[in-house]
């Protein structure tokens, strides 16, 4: 009898103990900055989903940009694409503010390591797709980011299986932050066109425009391959194993 009462009793001790490691464990995961992650991934849903409610494609428009006629400040061209911008705007930010605050608090964990980037590479890829799909980027370069954001998923995941986290890097965040300047001025010229104040204006149509696309599309294509190299010399370690 006294042996049954005494297994129940370290029975419910471990049961407590396991509930109040587990309990833990997801306060320390889903802090404040891993929510802004997490948060991240929810915009890109929104960002597609704005994408399609207008039913209208700027492939399908065969007026240049550059020649629609001004028709107010912030009077967006498309309101489904409006939308879908500024939801990759809160999420470009946030990809700073998470960083910024595990930094600041000492929330940086390995779940928050692991899923940041991750969340990066879900709104860029999305982002990266549509403008191949309506023209403004070339797919080959839509091709070589989305490979190397295949193939330095997949590293992560052997290292995680040996215990190891692969961290973003410094090349892998100016990677990110030219990608995001990039697909922003893209959304932006295609969601508003002239119809902003300078210096926005000038950075959305005419030369200004054009050349700040093309100087950070070729900077995100060689920031890509740099980075995805960057990734392959710290795998060699694991790789051999």
């Amino acid at each position: 009898m006294s042996e049954n009462v005494f297994c129940c009793a370290y029975s419910r001790d471990l049961d407590l103990q396991e509930a109040s490691f587990s309990g833990r464990l997801c306060v320390h995961m889903l802090n404040l900055p891993n929510i802004i992650t997490l948060t991240r991934i929810a915009l890109v849903i929104v960002f597609t989903i704005a994408l399609t409610v207008d039913g209208i494609s700027p492939v399908h428009n065969t007026t240049p940009m550059d020649s629609v006629p001004f028709s107010g400040w912030f009077v967006p061209l498309n309101a489904g694409l409006c939308v879908a911008l500024w939801a990759f705007v809160v999420g470009a930010i946030s990809d700073f503010l998470d960083g910024y605050l595990a930094r600041k608090y000492n929330l940086v964990t390995n779940f928050g390591k692991l899923i940041d980037p991750l969340a990066d590479k879900i709104l860029v890829c999305a982002a990266f797709v549509y403008l191949s799909y309506v023209g403004m980027c070339p797919f080959w370069v839509t091709i070589i980011i989305v490979f190397r954001e295949f193939l330095v998923t997949g590293l992560r995941q052997l290292a995680v299986e040996q215990g190891k986290v692969m961290a973003a890097d410094r090349s892998g965040k100016w990677k990110t932050a030219v990608q995001l300047t990039y697909c922003i001025a893209c959304l932006t010229h295609l969601s508003y066109a002239g119809n902003l104040p300078e210096p926005l204006h000038s950075l959305s149509i005419g030369e200004g425009g054009f050349w700040l696309r093309e100087l950070t599309m070729w900077a995100s294509v060689a920031l890509t391959l740099w980075s995805g190299l960057n990734y392959c010399i710290q795998s060699r370690s694991f790789l051999k194993g």
